[in-house]
């Protein structure tokens, strides 16, 4: 006997195989459903409810808070810091100047570049 691998496949195939033999009766019930004329039902009349009466809630006034006070604190003095004389930064030696390059003379190109003609047999 052969051996299939996956037999969640082969499930799932049986299941579409099945399914597709019914498609007919499923359409012909769904084209009897748009067919179908439901009688028409009075919409029913509801009697009006009074608006409740909402109390009025009194505003609450809050007393005022005094706010508060706090002494005044002197700046601190700070401490002056001596300054430090600057280094010296010693001289570097000067550098011997770059050699001469005689002048090369620029290339020119040509202003129309000739295309190659492909010959089609």
């Amino acid at each position: 006997m052969a051996h299939f691998p996956h037999p969640s496949v082969l499930l799932l195939v049986l299941v579409i195989a099945v399914s597709s033999m019914n498609s007919y009766k499923i359409v012909a019930e769904a084209r009897q459903l748009l067919e179908i004329t439901l009688p028409e039902i009075p919409k029913p009349e509801l009697p009006e409810i009074p608006k409740p009466v909402v109390p009025e809630i009194p505003k609450h006034e809050f007393p005022e808070i005094p706010k508060p006070e706090f002494p005044e604190i002197p700046k601190p003095e700070l401490p002056r810091i001596p300054a430090f004389p600057k280094p010296e930064l010693p001289k570097l030696p000067e550098l011997s100047p770059l050699p001469k390059f005689p002048d090369l003379p620029k290339p020119t190109l040509p202003k129309e570049i000739p295309f190659p003609s492909v010959s089609h047999p």
